[in-house]
């Protein structure tokens, strides 16, 4: 790490995180996203923007940017909570000159990576590295720190699942390695539940919606807008919907979901997105064989997935019903109209992205839609094959409920 980034990473933790919370406090004192025409609020959003500004400055002077990706990516991080915590407080006017130096640091890292040149969840959960046992944050308050430990955790359960269901490509479904990996997804899942379980019984509901939630917002970078940062932007729980047979590319819905995430997500990410429509679904192959011949091994197997899909509808469905719809869209009907249009990271208005997460969640839980058939046909069908084979005629449902 060079000076000027050093100095950059100290600012981000200390100063800055203590000029965001202090303007919190303030905000959520009165139950108001922002405050304006406050001298002693004014001057914390001040610093944000000009002790930012210099110390962007010093790291395009000194001109020895970071060789290795992961430090650019970092880097690309700090620069991305600047610009991110400007717009919040809406303490900068479009298009100042005061953020040309973030902008142009921003789009420098961000063409080198193949990125978008703005701040991502990637930046606060895998790319987020903690001294003292402290990580990046905005802020100091409690409930940040609970939003992001449990997301990152998450996440990092579904990276776990779907590296295990990745593995099963190359072994085939009715192998006994097999029977370890699907074992290994359904827990990795499980854990997801529990981690989302946990956010909604510890976030508060007001202090996510006036506190966190502002920091995700779209901000521009030089003449470009681009939309907020977003909990979903991974590619572990698409490489499942795909590989489990859930989803398919083919689906012009679920193929703007995967290209527009596409810029949002790490660059090694980007390389599994496009890998996913190559291959062909474990819920196509199970068939495939069960309908041939299925063996003792194969039966179990199929009985493992069949509790992976489960537990991969059930993960999401909670998600949505217990953190998405809680936490978002029923504050939001106290919110006024003119803030109306900012409250989604993803852009649209909050209607059409929550109508987009509930077909999500509808094709992950195999639910059909009229006119939108999901994975249910071919699941009830395997479902049926392994009855069969195990002569049990009432295998459990495949419909994923919320807790």
């Amino acid at each position: 790490m060079t000076t000027s980034v050093a100095r950059f990473d100290r600012w981000i933790r200390n100063e800055f995180v203590e000029y965001n919370t202090a303007l919190e406090e303030a905000y959520f004192a009165e139950r108001r996203e922002v405050l304006d025409g406050r001298p002693e609020l004014d001057e914390p959003k001040r610093a944000i923007v000009t002790e930012g500004h210099h110390l962007i400055g010093r790291i395009l002077d000194e001109g020895a940017l970071p060789v290795v990706e992961r430090e650019k990516y970092q880097l690309l991080g700090m620069v991305g909570y600047h610009l991110a915590a400007c717009r919040r407080h809406e303490s900068v006017a479009p298009g100042a000159e005061e953020l040309s130096a973030a902008w142009s640091l921003a789009s420098l890292l961000g063409s080198s990576l193949g990125v978008a040149p703005r701040f991502v969840f990637a930046h606060q959960a895998m790319y987020n590295p903690a001294s003292g046992g402290q990580f990046q944050t905005f802020t100091s308050l409690e409930d940040e720190a609970v939003f992001l430990t449990n997301n990152g955790l998450a996440v990092f359960a579904y990276q776990r699942a779907a590296e295990a269901i990745r593995r099963v490509v190359p072994i085939g479904v009715s192998s006994p390695l097999s029977a370890y990996l699907l074992e290994t997804a359904r827990a990795a899942l499980e854990d997801v539940l529990q981690f989302n379980r946990t956010l909604s019984k510890t976030l508060d509901v007001e202090r996510f919606f006036f506190n966190v939630r502002p920091y995700f917002k779209t901000y521009r970078v030089g003449n470009a807008e681009y939309r907020g940062a977003n909990a979903g932007d991974f590619s572990a729980i698409n490489e499942l919907d795909v590989l489990l047979g859930l989803a398919t590319t083919r689906d012009p819905f679920y193929q703007n979901v995967v290209v527009e995430k596409y810029p949002y997500v790490t660059p090694e990410d980007q390389v599994r997105l496009r890998a996913i429509g190559g291959e062909q679904s474990l819920l196509t192959r199970f068939l495939r064989e069960a309908e041939s011949s299925p063996d003792p091994q194969l039966v179990r197997n199929a009985e493992l997935f069949l509790a992976v899909c489960r537990a991969h509808g059930a993960a999401y469905t909670y998600h949505h019903h217990k953190l998405v719809l809680p936490f978002l869209v029923e504050p939001a009907k106290t919110a006024p109209p003119e803030r109306l249009s900012e409250l989604t990271a993803s852009g649209p208005p909050l209607a059409v992205v929550v109508s987009g997460l509930s077909y999500l969640a509808d094709l992950r839980s195999a639910r059909d839609r009229p006119g939108k058939p999901s994975a249910r046909k071919d699941l009830d069908r395997l479902r049926e094959l392994v009855s069969r084979g195990t002569g049990d005629g009432h295998p459990a449902s495949l419909t994923a409920t919320a807790e």
